[in-house]
């Protein structure tokens, strides 16, 4: 395990389409593609989907094959995660995705001012205690954070397995004033001929195998 674990890694720093950031670059300072992701990156103007904890990258990979004509980002602290989304990008050619290595934390410290069109947050941790609330990644924090690199006509989407992520996530909707445009406790029975659904992640058919409940909600976030 411990070798394989280390080929990966040491695969991981040839892949062209990754990059890792310290985490001493982002620390109290801006990263230097800030703003520039598209440009520098993909070489053109396409908008910018990003997947934050993207994990294997099932939606990054599933959501840019279905759309060539956006960029597609994941994002996650696991470089073993990384490593099969990046391999399978590079193996059939996906040349509009790209994945970073970072701490979502600096989110806003990666990308500039109405960068991104598109959020995915796929079965993120639900940290259940209270104490860890502000870690969610749909807390008042994490959504300043959203607001700042969104453009206008923006949408952000949580898939989760988890009752509490779910109707916490609405709550700080409703207290914040930020439309929900759908919002279901059975994805797959209210969406069904959908196609993005057809995309599942290894953590979402293992909670189907055991006959838990997918959650989805749809959201945009209002730039002022």
């Amino acid at each position: 395990m411990a070798k394989r674990k280390k080929r990966k890694f040491a695969e991981l720093n040839t892949f062209t389409n990754v990059l890792q950031i310290p985490y001493t670059e982002l620390w109290n300072k801006d990263y230097k593609l800030k703003g520039k992701w598209c440009e520098e990156v993909f070489g053109n103007n396409n908008p910018l989907v990003v997947e934050l904890g993207c994990g294997k990258a099932e939606y990054t990979l599933g959501l840019a094959r279905m759309f060539p004509q956006k960029n597609f980002m994941g994002v996650d602290i696991k470089g073993e995660r990384i490593w099969k989304g990046a391999k399978t990008a590079l193996e059939e050619g996906l040349n509009n995705v790209y994945f970073v290595r970072a701490k979502i934390d600096f989110v806003d410290r990666l990308f500039g001012e109405n960068e991104v069109s598109e959020i995915w947050l796929t079965f993120p941790d639900p940290q259940p205690t209270k104490r860890r609330a502000k870690k969610r990644l749909t807390s008042p924090n994490f959504l300043n954070m959203y607001k700042k690199i969104l453009v206008s006509d923006n949408t952000v989407h949580l898939k989760t397995d988890n009752d509490l992520l779910y109707e916490y996530t609405l709550e700080v909707l409703q207290d914040a004033g930020y439309p929900v445009l759908i919002s279901t406790d059975d994805v797959y029975r209210d969406f069904l001929d959908d196609k993005i659904f057809g995309i599942k992640t290894f953590y979402e058919q293992m909670f189907l195998s055991e006959g838990k409940k997918i959650k989805y909600i749809r959201f945009s976030i209002p730039k002022e």
